[in-house]
């Protein structure tokens, strides 16, 4: 009974140790931030598209982390030529062509999913 009563507790204390790292692992990639194209000032908008009004402009130099990613306007940017749209904050989003994320792809989970 004993050896029983340890096993559990053992195995509880594995489950619990991967859950810690699973959800460290989540919130160290959705604070990653990515550069976006050298020498350029970027216009972040209120939807997934050249279309929606422009809320505000990134900097020269910024970094922005990536909260999710949604198809959207297509648009030929510095790193190519992508309708990947990335969620920066609420309600805001900034062509993918202009942010080194390594990935032609999405990197993101899809936004509303």
């Amino acid at each position: 009974m004993a050896s029983r009563r340890r096993r559990s507790v053992m195995l509880a204390g594995v489950a619990g140790a991967l859950l810690t790292v699973m959800g460290s692992a989540t919130s160290a990639s959705a604070a990653t931030t990515y550069p976006i194209a050298p020498g350029l000032r970027l216009n972040v908008r209120s939807g997934p598209g050249t279309s929606y009004p422009i809320v505000r402009v990134l900097p020269e130099g910024s970094n922005v982390a990536i909260l999710c990613q949604t198809p959207g306007t297509t648009v030929s940017g510095y790193y190519g030529t992508s309708n990947i749209w990335d969620c920066v904050g609420s309600d805001e989003f900034i062509s993918d062509t202009y942010v080194k994320t390594g990935s032609d792809g999405y990197i993101r989970p899809r936004c509303g999913s």
